[in-house]
C-alpha cells in the first residue's frame, strides 16, 4: 500500500504541479466549515517572500527561513529583521478577485499572499480536507509553515488532506496565488477576457470519516431511459463494504457491496419516472449511504442523443435556444450564488432554454442554479485559440481540467455538451491534440456529447463547415461575426451554409458591439442600432441553416477585457453583451427575445 501511495505522489508531482486528483464531490452536502471572508494579502511582484536574492526558493532550500512569507514569522525582539508582516497588512474578501476589489490592482498579473488564521477541533478518527473552488492561476498552499502542495488551472477545485497538520488552536493557511499567464498555460497568453486573480471561488473545511464517499454518478443509460446506472467510489478500504443506494419518491432502493472501493449498481427505474427538461426541471432526492455516512443530493433524469441533423432530448427533437455567458457582472467575476442567478434570470427573460457557459469551467454554483432554473448546459474548458498544442504539460493540463470539470458535474442532468476548444487554429498538432481530448472526455462520460466551437471559411456566399475534427464530434458548432468581423449584413441573409457532416449544428458565437445609450444610423458601429441590425440579419441567414439544432449568440452581458481599449465605446469591456455590465438591455436583446417566441411553439 505504501508503494501504492508513492506511485501516486510521483504522479502528481512529476512536473512540479498537482496536475490532476480526486476531489470530494457535493460538498454542499457534507460536514463543512467555510473559510470565506476577509483574508491578509501582500503584493510580492518580485517573489522576496518566495526566494532569496539568488533565487533559491525556500520551501526547497531552507523551508524554515524567516523571510519566507508562509512562515508568518514574528519578530522576537526589536533588533531582529523582518521585513513583512500578514497582521500588518492590508485585507480582502475571499472568494473575490483582487483586481475589482483594489484600483491599484486592476491590471495586476503577479504573485499576492493571502493569510488566513483558524482554529477546528478535529474529532478522533476524522479526517480534514482543505478545499479550494477556484483560485487563479496558479496556488501555492501552506498550512502552518508545511507546504501542501501546488495547483495549476485557474477554474477546477483542488484539495488537501490536513488531518496530519491542522492543530485545535491558531492554525494559519497561507497561499501564493499567481495569475501570470504563460505559453504553456491553460489558456495561454493571450485570451479576450480579464484574467482575475486571486482566490475567485469558496474556500471549505471539509471534515469526513477515515472511510469516506469520495465520488459518485448515477444517470440514466444512454440509449436506454429506463435504466440507471450508478458507481460510488469508497476511499481509503480495500475491503468489501455495503452501499446502500435509494431513490424515495421512485421507490427505488438497491445495495451493491465494493470491490476494491467502488460499488457499482444497475437496475431500471419505474414506468412513472419524470424526466428533467427545461419545461419540467424535475430532480430526484438521492441518497447514498455506507455504515459511515450518509450524503445527499437532487439529481434529474434525462438523455441527450443525436439522429443525423437531429438533437435528442428524451428522444425528442429540441432547439436550443440560447446565450453565451462569462462569469463577469457589474465588472467583476462572479463570487456568489445570487450574483450567479442574476445572470441566468437575465438568460430566461430573454426566453433562453440554454446556456453556453464560455471559455472555462463555472463555478458549481452556475451550474446548479442553472439546472433548477431549467436550463440546458454548454460546458468547456480554455483550449483556446492557439495554446501549445506540442507542448506535452498543455495537455496534460487540458486534460485535467476536463477531468476535474466533468467528475463535479457528471451528476448534473442540465449539462449536455462537453466543449474541448474554442476558435482553434487548423493544424495537424491541433488536431493531433484535440482527438487525444475527445477520446478522453468520452471514456469520462459517454452519457453527453461532445463539441467544439469550430472556425469555418467563406468562399462567394458560401460558408463551409469543414473542420476535419468535427468527424471527431457528437455536435458540429462553429462561431460566424458576419457584419462585425468583415462580411456584408446587406448580404448575410443570403448566405448559404453548408456542412460536410451529417450532424447537428450549433452556431454557437455571433455578434457584435454596441455601447449602451448610443444610438444612431442602422450602419453606424457601436450603436444599439447597428448591434440590432447585425442580429435581425443574421438570425434570418441562421433560420436558413439545414440541420441547425440551436444558437448561442454572444453574449449575455458586456465583460472586462484588456483587448477591448477604445475610449469612450469600450473602456477596457467587450461591448458585445445584449445588456451592459450594469444590467441595462440594449436593442438587439428584445430583437433575440423576439425571435426566440417566435420559435418557442415550433421548435420547442
Amino acid at each position: 500500500m505504501l508503494k501504492r501511495i508513492i506511485y501516486i505522489a510521483a504522479i502528481l508531482w512529476s512536473t512540479g504541479t498537482l496536475m490532476a486528483q480526486d476531489v470530494l464531490l457535493n460538498t454542499m452536502h457534507r460536514n463543512t466549515v467555510s473559510l470565506n471572508g476577509a483574508w491578509k494579502y501582500i503584493v510580492d511582484p518580485y517573489e522576496t517572500g518566495y526566494a532569496n536574492f539568488h533565487g533559491e526558493i525556500y520551501d526547497q532550500k531552507n523551508s524554515g527561513a524567516t523571510a519566507a512569507y508562509y512562515n508568518n514569522y514574528k519578530a522576537k525582539n526589536k533588533t531582529e529583521l523582518v521585513e513583512y508582516d500578514f497582521d500588518q497588512s492590508p485585507s480582502m474578501q475571499i472568494p473575490g478577485d483582487w483586481n475589482t476589489q483594489k484600483e491599484n490592482l486592476l491590471y495586476y498579473e503577479g504573485i499576492i499572499w493571502l493569510k488566513k488564521n483558524f482554529d477546528y477541533l478535529l474529532p478522533k478518527n476524522k479526517k480534514l480536507f482543505l478545499y479550494f473552488a477556484a483560485v487563479n492561476y496558479k496556488a501555492e498552499v501552506y498550512l502552518n509553515g508545511q507546504k501542501l502542495g501546488m495547483h495549476e488551472g485557474g477554474f477546477t477545485p483542488f484539495q488537501f488532506d490536513i488531518t496530519a497538520v491542522v492543530r485545535k488552536k491558531n492554525n494559519y493557511l497561507v497561499v501564493k496565488a499567481d495569475n501570470k499567464r504563460n505559453k504553456e498555460g491553460l489558456p495561454a497568453l493571450n485570451t479576450d477576457w480579464w484574467n482575475y486573480g486571486g482566490i475567485t471561488r469558496e474556500v471549505l473545511l471539509i471534515q469526513e470519516p477515515e472511510i469516506y464517499i469520495q465520488k459518485y454518478a448515477i444517470q440514466l443509460n444512454r440509449n436506454n431511459s429506463k435504466n440507471i446506472t450508478a458507481t460510488v467510489q469508497l476511499k481509503n478500504t480495500y475491503n468489501p463494504e455495503w452501499v446502500n443506494l435509494t431513490i424515495p419518491e421512485l421507490h427505488i432502493s438497491e445495495k451493491a457491496q465494493t470491490i476494491n472501493g467502488v460499488a457499482n449498481f444497475n437496475f431500471n427505474a419505474p414506468d412513472d419516472i419524470k424526466y428533467w427538461s427545461p419545461q419540467q426541471p424535475k430532480r430526484y432526492e438521492v441518497q447514498v449511504k455506507t455504515q459511515f455516512q450518509t450524503l445527499e443530493d437532487q439529481i434529474g433524469f434525462r438523455t441527450i442523443t443525436t439522429n443525423g441533423t437531429n438533437l435528442l432530448l428524451n428522444g425528442k427533437s429540441i432547439y436550443l435556444r440560447g446565450i453565451s455567458i462569462h462569469e463577469d457582472i457589474n465588472g467583476h467575476r462572479v463570487t456568489n450564488q445570487q450574483e450567479a442567478l442574476q445572470l441566468l434570470q437575465i438568460a430566461k427573460d430573454l426566453g433562453c432554454n440554454y446556456i453556453r457557459l464560455a471559455h472555462y469551467p463555472h463555478s458549481e454554483q452556475m451550474v446548479l442554479s442553472a439546472e433548477a432554473l431549467g436550463l440546458l448546459i454548454w460546458e468547456e474548458i480554455p483550449v483556446y485559440w492557439s495554446v501549445d498544442f506540442q507542448h506535452k504539460h498543455t495537455y496534460d493540463l487540458a486534460a485535467a481540467q476536463m477531468t476535474a470539470v466533468v467528475e463535479r458535474d457528471k451528476n448534473r442532468a442540465a449539462v449536455i455538451i462537453w466543449s474541448v476548444a474554442n476558435e482553434t487554429p487548423l493544424v495537424e498538432n491541433r488536431n493531433n491534440f484535440l482527438k487525444q481530448l475527445i477520446q478522453l472526455t468520452h471514456n469520462l462520460d459517454d452519457t453527453r456529447l461532445i463539441s467544439a466551437a469550430l472556425l469555418t471559411r467563406m468562399e462567394n456566399g458560401i460558408g463551409r463547415i469543414d473542420d476535419s475534427i468535427g468527424n471527431y464530434l457528437d455536435v458540429i458548432a462553429f462561431n460566424e461575426y458576419q457584419g462585425w468581423y468583415g462580411g456584408d449584413l446587406a448580404k448575410t441573409p443570403g448566405i448559404i451554409w453548408q456542412s460536410l457532416f451529417n450532424k447537428p449544428i450549433l452556431v454557437s458565437e455571433f455578434g457584435g458591439d454596441a455601447k449602451f445609450g448610443l444610438h444612431g444610423e442602422k450602419m453606424e458601429r457601436w450603436t444599439e442600432e447597428y448591434q440590432d441590425y447585425l442580429y435581425r440579419q443574421n438570425l434570418q441567414m441562421i433560420e436558413n441553416i439545414t440541420g441547425c439544432s440551436g444558437i448561442s449568440p454572444w453574449i449575455l452581458m458586456d465583460f472586462r477585457s484588456p483587448r477591448r481599449v477604445l475610449p469612450k465605446i469600450q473602456d477596457g469591456f467587450n461591448r458585445k453583451g445584449l445588456v451592459s455590465e450594469k444590467g441595462e438591455k440594449k436593442k438587439a436583446f428584445f430583437t433575440l427575445q423576439q425571435f426566440y417566441q417566435k420559435i418557442k411553439d415550433t421548435k420547442k
